[in-house]
């Protein structure tokens, strides 16, 4: 379905110096379950948030990014996976761009979501770039809905693998995409395989919170992290990505162990406090067990750091004797405590 069209242009299949596309091919992409153009092979890319920028890292099309944004919060975790390579990246704008900002760098292809940095209150949209001839991809977990106008329409590993495919198309790099979603489901697969509990243990995904608390449903990232760790998301019945929920839906769950995504302006120490402060929030089974792991924002959201949240996720619930033990190593340790 995400597999990207073999429908480049005729001066595509006749250039054949250096088997590289001219400046003004292009090609068919799905996205979105929406055909649209794009380059044969982008130059001047606009890549926001911190997750979609590893996406371009792990293809290694760095070269071929003009300008980031809102990629501060997860330097630290991007530099630890992608080395100096995020360095070479050009930040325009620490948080999500606006309009003027993205059109200054005369971007090809804007890459972003909905809620990762498009907004139609900014007039920052697919629709609106595509006006001024820059084709806009979707980050598939942010597509809409139209029967119900939450976010998402695949499942989450299914979205990932899309989004690889297709920016492998547009940047060119076809064989390094089709390494990175190989390699994906080889570190599934040996998640699949550990020994996994009885009774799945249930877990809470903590963003911030306010009166309500924000997490995420079925077709969020962290819905596919939590299973293959051996998990439950408390969450799996909700229909959206990133949501809101009360905090009555929180202490009827009773999770076994809460998830933090390092996301500002609250600190982990703070989100700690506020439910052990919290009038029978902190009566609940992860709270009084102190049951807690904390994981950058760039690993819960869609992109090939998933499957590292998922590694260490295991360990972890293994440490606190709720699943089996394994033969699962993780690759990286992204834990911040």
């Amino acid at each position: 379905m995400f597999r990207a069209l073999a429908a480049a242009t005729l001066a595509v299949l006749l250039a054949g110096c250096g088997n590289q596309p001219p400046a003004d091919a292009t090609q068919t992409i799905r996205n979105c379950d929406t055909e649209a153009q794009f380059p044969a092979r982008a130059q001047r890319m606009f890549v926001n948030d911190g997750n979609l920028v590893s996406m371009a890292l792990a293809l290694g099309a760095q070269d071929q990014v003009v300008a980031v944004s809102s990629v501060q919060r997860d330097a630290d975790t991007l530099r630890r996976h992608y080395g100096p390579a995020l360095d070479s990246l050009k930040s325009v704008a620490p948080e999500y761009p606006s309009r003027e900002t993205v059109l200054a760098q005369r971007p090809d292809v804007m890459v972003a979501g909905w809620s990762y940095g498009y907004d139609e209150a900014k007039n920052l949209t697919p629709a609106s770039l595509r006006k001024d001839g820059i084709a806009a991809y979707v980050l598939t977990e942010s597509c809409r809905r139209t029967d119900a106008g939450t976010r998402g329409i695949v499942d989450p590993w299914t979205a990932l693998r899309g989004d690889l495919t297709n920016l492998g198309a547009i940047t060119g790099r076809t064989d390094r995409a089709a390494e990175l979603t190989a390699d994906l489901d080889r570190r599934l697969e040996a998640l699949r395989a550990a020994p996994q509990a009885g009774h799945k243990p249930t877990i809470f995904l903590f963003d911030s919170a306010s009166d309500t608390v924000f997490s995420s449903g079925k077709f969020g990232a962290p819905q596919a992290i939590l299973e293959a760790a051996g998990g439950r998301n408390i969450l799996e019945d909700v229909d959206d990505t990133w949501t809101r929920v009360s905090w009555e839906r929180l202490a009827a769950a009773d999770p076994d162990a809460i998830m933090f995504v390092d996301y500002p302006p609250q600190t982990f120490a703070q989100k700690i406090e506020l439910l052990r402060a919290k009038p029978g929030i902190n009566q609940l089974r992860a709270v009084t067990s102190g049951r807690f792991l904390n994981l950058p924002y760039a690993l819960w959201t869609s992109g090939p750091l998933n499957i590292d949240a998922a590694e260490q996720i295991r360990k972890q619930l293994e440490g606190w004797n709720l699943v089996p033990a394994s033969t699962v190593v993780p690759q990286a340790d992204d834990v911040i405590r």
